[in-house]
């Protein structure tokens, strides 16, 4: 599986972005799907799973009223819709994928075997 992730950019505080993760080959409505960033001189965290059809999704606690992670099996897509925009959601944005076999909306990296190659999220203020 490849992820190609874009829809990164500059934004002022209060806008709002919508990130696209593309993926190739025939498996992507088989894969649990996930979105992580990373902050410039943190750690890479946890931001959204969803499952194989959309229906379940998870996302950190302090995200959940501004963020939205959905698919769309048909184009081999996963989004992520990012709403009120804050200085601290500057980071870099990956696209994960978990393998065939491996089940569970999961939020740790270790469980993620195919990633993208990221995409900047800047926030201005």
């Amino acid at each position: 599986v490849q992820l190609q992730a874009s829809g990164g950019g500059l934004v002022q505080a209060g806008g709002s972005l919508r990130l696209s993760c593309a993926a190739s080959g025939r498996s992507f409505s088989r894969n649990i799907m996930g979105w992580f960033r990373q902050a410039p001189g943190k750690e890479r965290e946890f931001v959204a799973a969803i499952g194989r059809s959309g229906t379940n999704t998870a996302c950190k606690d302090s995200l959940k009223d501004r963020f939205t992670i959905t698919r769309e099996n048909a184009k081999s897509t996963v989004y992520l819709q990012m709403n009120s925009l804050k200085l601290e959601d500057t980071a870099v944005y990956y696209c994960a994928a978990r393998s065939l076999l491996k089940d569970g909306l999961a939020s740790e990296e270790k469980d993620y075997a195919y990633w993208g190659q990221g995409t900047l999220v800047t926030v201005s203020s």
